[in-house]
């Protein structure tokens, strides 16, 4: 079993990922209250847990991943009044957008995707257990929990009961102490209501969550996810009332994302981010400071949809990984540009292997496993240093799941694949070949040798750049057209075809100040030109 390491918000330091029933991992992150479209902000989670479940999966783990619906909250009954519509109806409509935008951006490993009010039976048990022990009271029909009975409040958040700012209004009045919060809230006239041992009412939002992940994952499961925003008070308080009902620990390894803000460029693809810095243990905005700063619906953003239409599911996922996920992800249109002119790169080395291999880059197996992986060796050099950078991208990834620094490998991997063709003269055009389907790693392997493909060492490289991308979910299927592109890569390669030919004149003029200026001017807008034996090629630079 690999030894990964990930960093604890509880504990506030990097431990050895070891789970309460290996090899069988519950891992469970707080999902969106549907009362509106999502927008890029709720896809943070679910992109970084979607890829950390694929890694455990891949390193030998059985993992079990839980994403809550909250379908009844103080939000999703204002708007069931703005719009005269049944808050059932609201839910369901952007339940639906929710799933659709997690389907677009390749969020497609998680397996129980549970709503509060299909567990109304589960939280009103919860509560009652709660109450029986001791740790919750009722009081005119709402019931709270007396955080002053657990002796380990604010160890999540470093915060005291005093730092907790309580419901204000008629429910301050009904509480011991200002830091309790409810569990239920009793009916108000028109709103939705179930019925209780404390008569008509509904959850409180914090219980909800510690019932859904009790129910599917146990009294004490391994992962908690979620964002910065949520450590204080939610997660404090899930963590509170799920280790006094139970008298154990809810969760053993607390996982907290960093935040979307608003902002302007967020830096170059490769370089290195907040989120580096902070993996690296320089200083990182604090949780107050992201959280100011958080991209949300009252700070203007947009649905998602329209997003996805303008950049792709594809490349908002890759904008999202593209560095540690502990820190600030600065969201702006500069950077999803920025994103899809990388991601261009990697298409076109896709088109250039099938013209050259007539095998689609999309029909080779991706490795579900590391011993998969391995059994892609060779004495190879070219294959050799690919494997190389595997080795690199493991580390990386072992390390907290830095999914920014395993994806620098990728750049190294596709620059070497694109040399290693040009060296091998690659053809133009070969003839198509029918790869087997749902064909794995060793069966392809064993194809690869019997059918006498030629270059067989070259494919085995490109192989592990399948196997590779596919553990961060990217370039599982052929990509769409981007609405917001402005020429498509026929385009781009015909312009810079152009600048190659008038290059190559120049320098068969012995016009090199001509030749070095255009070779200056599109390296300093990130077009390498790449001059080998069989002539001059182009890629973009990360």
């Amino acid at each position: 079993m690999a030894e990964i390491r990930v960093y604890n918000t509880l504990s506030k330091t990097k431990e050895p990922f070891a789970p309460v029933h290996p090899p069988k991992v519950g891992m469970y992150l707080c999902g969106p209250t549907v009362y509106k479209e999502a927008h890029i902000g709720h896809m943070v989670g679910p992109v970084i847990f979607d890829t950390i479940k694929r890694y455990l999966a891949y390193s030998g783990f059985d993992v079990t991943w839980v994403v809550n619906i909250t379908d009844v909250d103080d939000k999703l009954i204002a708007e069931s009044r703005r719009r005269e519509v049944p808050m059932s109806q609201i839910a369901v409509e952007m339940t639906a957008d929710y799933m659709a935008n997690l389907k677009e951006l390749g969020v497609n490993q998680i397996d129980y995707l549970p709503r509060a009010t299909d567990h109304m039976d589960d939280i009103i048990g919860f509560i009652q257990s709660l109450e029986s022990k001791g740790f919750a009271y009722a009081s005119d029909g709402d019931v709270f929990f007396d955080v002053a009975r657990d002796s380990g409040y604010g160890q999540l958040s470093n915060r005291s009961p005093d730092d907790q700012q309580g419901a204000g209004g008629e429910a301050a009045a009904k509480k011991r102490s200002a830091a309790d919060f409810a569990l239920w809230k009793s009916a108000r006239e028109g709103e939705p209501s179930w019925d209780s041992p404390w008569g008509k009412g509904r959850p409180g939002w914090h219980i909800e969550c510690s019932a859904m992940s009790h129910y599917y994952l146990g009294e004490t499961f391994d992962i908690h996810g979620g964002g910065l925003d949520l450590m204080f008070p939610h997660h404090e308080n899930e963590r509170a009332q799920s280790s006094c009902c139970h008298g154990s620990p809810m969760v053993k390894y607390w996982m907290h994302n960093g935040l979307m803000r608003a902002g302007g460029d967020a830096g170059k693809l490769g370089g290195r981010s907040e989120r580096e810095k902070e993996a690296a243990g320089e200083a990182a905005e604090s949780i107050e400071e992201q959280a100011a700063g958080k991209i949300s619906r009252s700070k203007g953003a947009g649905g998602l949809a329209d997003q996805i239409r303008r950049h792709t599911g594809e490349r908002i996922r890759f904008f999202l990984l593209r560095s540690h996920y502990r820190s600030t992800i600065i969201f702006g249109e500069e950077g999803l540009q920025e994103a899809g002119t990388a991601l261009e790169g990697f298409y076109r080395f896709f088109d250039r292997f099938e013209k050259g291999t007539g095998i689609a880059f999309y029909d080779l197996p991706v490795a579900r496993s590391r011993t998969q992986g391995d059994l892609i060796a060779g004495d190879d050099a070219d294959l050799k240093a690919v494997l190389a950078c595997r080795d690199k991208y493991r580390e990386a990834m072992d390390d907290d799941f830095n999914t920014g620094a395993a994806s620098s490998q990728l750049f190294d991997i596709v620059r070497a694949l694109n040399k290693q063709a040009t060296a091998i003269k690659l053809p133009e055009q070969a003839a198509a070949q029918q790869v087997p389907e749902d064909a794995t790693v060793e069966e392809f392997l064993a194809w690869l040798d019997s059918a006498k493909i030629a270059n067989p060492d070259f494919i085995k490289s490109v192989l592990v750049l399948r196997e590779l991308t596919g553990l961060l979910g990217l370039f599982g299927k052929r990509p769409p057209k981007a609405a917001g592109d402005d020429d498509d890569n026929g385009l781009a390669d015909q312009l810079v075809g152009v600048l190659i030919e008038l290059r190559k004149e120049a320098r068969s003029n012995k016009d090199f100040a001509t030749s070095d200026a255009i070779r200056d001017r599109l390296a300093a807008i990130g077009v390498a030109l790449l001059d080998g034996k069989e002539g001059t090629s182009w890629e973009m630079q990360k």
